[in-house]
């Protein structure tokens, strides 16, 4: 199957944690012929599908921030001093193109280091830190790179996703504008069959990667009567994954259901329900104390959301090539719906 347009619109648009602009608006965009589409102080966006009213109001949450790098200090010589905007590993930054959000535009770069030809015998022994990397913009000195470049600036891996057989396609900015992909999606299949009880509430959280800010604002505000969060998590059937670790959740298995500690019992068994009468192919997980995604904020919002979780395997987690199978991320978006239909008016949550 092709890349969704929408979701090519989203891996494109450039947005690290705060700097979410550009792929708000694209999940905007793609949201407004179906929905009432709101976006608040911090840059998360809403979009509701109205339903009877008879029903729970349901949220479901992808972030729509990225990893980045943020400019720190522009040197004599015109180099950009970084610093990540999320986890990174620095070995992969090393000889990555790279594309420099500025107030006149996107400029290219190139992300440097010492060659491995000057590096000293036990230099070679340890891998490269953040503060070793620069990126160079072509500029032939400081006062140069000041003109194009201020401090604060941000940077993502250039690339456009690829495609490859079997339905897989290589994008930087899975993680996890494929969570908002799956939010419009359900949505859209929301509203495509008709009203359900209650509201579906698409969302796209800004700042997941640092804080959970985005999660924690729009559920104080929109107060859903239950979330679902749509993030990602390890393909375990790639080359150093233990499944013993991390489960089973091969390429294809489809979406991976949480079960655990924040994890309200009563959400979890209700996707796996609906996954069965529905012949969804899924996967289950299990959780303790944390999930590392904007469910640990919602769940705690104001006197309590009964939230869900639900993970999509993705092969190399913050990398420019994180590889996911298309199937995967569809059937995530048709259980989300198919949920949403099956809350009827009265549905209670209680323990």
């Amino acid at each position: 199957m092709a890349l969704p347009d929408v979701l090519r619109s989203l891996l494109t648009a450039t947005g690290p944690s705060g700097y979410e602009t550009a792929p708000a608006k694209a999940f905007a965009a793609a949201c407004a012929p179906f929905a009432e589409v709101h976006t608040d102080v911090m840059g998360t966006v809403t979009a509701r599908v109205s339903g009877t009213g008879e029903g729970p109001t349901v949220a479901v949450v992808g972030h729509i921030d990225e990893i980045g790098l943020i400019v720190t200090h522009i040197d004599d010589k015109g180099y950009l001093a970084v610093i990540g905007v999320g986890g990174w590993d620095p070995g992969i930054l090393v000889g990555q193109r790279v594309e420099v959000s500025t107030r006149d535009g996107v400029i290219p770069g190139v992300v440097g280091k010492k060659p491995i030809h000057l590096l000293k015998p036990e230099e070679r022994k340890t891998a490269a830190e953040m503060k070793d990397l620069h990126i160079d913009i072509g500029a032939k000195d400081g006062d140069e790179a000041k003109k194009l470049v201020r401090i604060g600036d941000v940077a993502v891996i250039a690339g456009d996703p690829v495609e490859l057989p079997n339905d897989r396609v290589i994008a930087r900015a899975m993680d996890n504008r494929l969570g908002c992909f799956v939010a419009y999606e359900a949505a859209r299949l929301v509203a495509e069959a008709g009203v359900a009880a209650g509201d579906v509430v698409a969302v796209a959280a800004v700042q997941e990667e640092i804080t959970f800010a985005g999660a924690r604002t729009f559920a104080h505000a929109v107060r859903p009567d239950v979330a679902i969060v749509v993030d990602v998590t390890h393909a375990t059937d790639a080359p150093g994954v233990d499944e013993r670790e991390n489960g089973s959740h091969p390429l294809g298995s489809g979406p991976v259901i949480e079960r655990g500690s924040i994890i309200h019992p009563q959400i979890s068994d209700l996707l796996l329900e609906t996954a069965e009468a529905q012949e969804i192919p899924h996967t289950l997980s299990a959780s303790a104390r944390f999930t590392g995604t904007d469910a640990d904020a919602i769940h705690i919002s104001r006197s309590g959301i009964p939230t869900g979780l639900i993970s999509l395997p993705l092969r190399y987690m913050h990398s420019p090539v994180e590889l996911v199978q298309l199937d995967d991320v569809l059937n995530a978006a048709k259980l989300v719906a198919a949920f949403a239909h099956g809350l009827a008016a009265g549905t209670s949550f209680e323990r």
